[in-house]
């Protein structure tokens, strides 16, 4: 049997330039490896890597027009199930999803759909003169008397407002901060997703019709109920999961001592490491720990040596195979300098007297029993206690939903943690013609995640907009989208 080919590499800023930069890590492929890796493809009749994609792309026929060295064909069918293709490319975990279930995986390495991905996106950008290409699908003109409101422009907002508007409905997006992305501008570093890529990708939404309305805080300005009794005929609610969890641990409130969200916020939204160019300024750390292992943890602890850290270390209860975040990560992670105490966690923060941190105590970890993740329970070693010399702590172990719609939303109902609880065939809400989706559902979870749900959530609106008007519903299209929610 001949030897499978392996995948193209991907190109890297060297580790040693890139902890200086914000600069994308992932430099692309040329179209010389893209051709390549398209075509190393076995043209499978089961196409699983379909249904392990949560928006559905035709994945075997963009990768065979790659192939073919059709670029820009490519892009356009990818951009028929997905509005944000240079995002997804880049920041997805396809790894456990279009890639896992790839046949090559079973021998050696399965098509780097993501990366190939990203390339066309890219691609078309490159050759688009400032002009993306527009959407020519069929739109259907008696839609545009119901207008749908979107509640939060990050990626579940995003898709939603582009389906619907592919569909021919007038969408309008609210958006609560002064700058659109929500999670993928204040969450995502740049070295991760360049902001002239999501402004691109955002551009392109709103090509398709989207209007965004920025600073408007849905349940302060204007609530719910307000929009659904003021013109619009159905609301989707995609705000994320922006509150941050903390350890509630003694010296928690000591100056120094910051969650994973605040942390990236600072860096990416209010761009505080060009201050005084920008008005928000940073302690730059000398010594930062990162509690937590996700990728929250990751872009954390990488952001901390690009403002100048002199060591930052990631804070781990587990073993790294129980990490949550991306082997990519972690590994890019490891290559700039991070350093990895695993199996170890806070107990507590440890003040000068002036109310400045200046050192953590852990105590050491063993692997006991699964626990309801799956994963094996954390348990103290009792008396191994030991004091970690920080500036900065950065917890990053998770974030729950903004309880700001639910607590102004009568008839919402939540789950005990605050996420919204829908039918999740359809996205729809405890109340007719509210809908939700991502984070703000599920608690943190992965962009594509988001994205899929966002999926659904349009194509439940569309029926449920078209049985209110009695307009025929479109079968085919809703059941797709209900696929994708899987």
């Amino acid at each position: 049997m001949a030897r499978v080919k392996e995948r193209e590499p991907m190109p890297l800023q060297p580790a040693t330039e890139r902890v200086k930069n914000f600069f994308e890590v992932a430099l692309g492929y040329t179209d010389e490896q893209a051709i390549a890796e398209a075509k190393r493809c076995l043209k499978c009749k089961a196409r699983p890597c379909i249904a392990g994609c949560p928006v559905l792309i035709d994945i075997p026929e963009f990768v065979a027009l790659v192939a073919e060295g059709k670029f820009l064909g490519a892009a356009a069918l990818v951009k028929k199930d997905n509005s944000l293709p240079a995002i997804c490319g880049r920041v997805c975990p396809q790894e456990d999803q279009c890639e896992k279930v790839c046949l090559l995986s079973k021998t050696g390495q399965p098509i780097a759909i993501g990366r190939l991905e990203r390339y066309v996106a890219d691609c078309e950008a490159l050759h688009s003169n400032g002009k993306l290409g527009e959407y020519e699908g069929p739109k259907d003109s008696s839609l545009v008397k119901y207008a749908v409101a979107v509640v939060g422009s990050g990626p579940a907002g995003l898709t939603v407002a582009g389906d619907l508007a592919k569909m021919g409905y007038p969408v309008t997006i609210f958006e609560a901060l002064h700058d659109t992305g929500g999670v993928l501008r204040y969450g995502i570093p740049e070295f991760r997703l360049p902001r002239d890529i999501l402004d691109r990708e955002v551009e392109y939404v709103k090509s398709l019709g989207v209007k965004i309305v920025k600073n408007v805080v849905i349940g302060k300005t204007v609530t719910i109920d307000e929009l659904l009794s003021g013109g619009f005929e159905a609301v989707f609610v995609g705000t994320g999961a922006g509150a941050p969890q903390m350890m509630n641990l003694p010296g928690e409130n000591l100056n120094g001592v910051l969650s994973g969200n605040e942390w990236l916020t600072r860096i990416n939204l209010m761009r505080s490491f060009r201050f005084p160019e920008y008005g928000t300024p940073l302690k730059a750390p000398k010594r930062a720990a990162v509690i937590g292992g996700g990728n929250t943890a990751m872009d954390c602890a990488r952001t901390a040596l690009r403002v100048g850290a002199e060591k930052v270390s990631i804070v781990y209860r587990r073993s790294r195979t129980e990490m949550p975040a991306r082997a990519e990560e972690i590994e890019n992670a490891l290559d700039e300098g991070v350093e990895f105490m695993l199996l170890m966690n806070p107990t507590r923060f440890i003040g000068d007297g002036n109310g400045r941190l200046v050192a953590m105590e852990c105590i050491r970890m063993e692997l006991g029993e699964p626990d309801d993740s799956g994963r094996r329970r954390p348990v103290p070693i009792p008396g191994s206690e030991f004091i970690m010399d920080v500036d900065t702590a950065i917890i990053a172990i998770g974030q729950t939903p903004n309880p700001l719609i639910r607590t102004t939303t009568g008839g919402l109902q939540v789950t005990r943690w605050g996420g919204i609880i829908i039918d999740e065939a359809t996205g729809m809400t405890s109340i007719p013609g509210l809908f939700a989706g991502g984070d703000a559902v599920t608690g943190a979870a992965t962009v594509i995640t988001a994205m899929g749900a966002g999926k659904v959530a349009a194509a439940g609106i569309d029926r449920y907009i078209r049985e209110k008007h009695g307009l025929p519903v479109r079968e085919s299209e809703g059941q797709r989208a209900e696929v994708s929610g899987n």
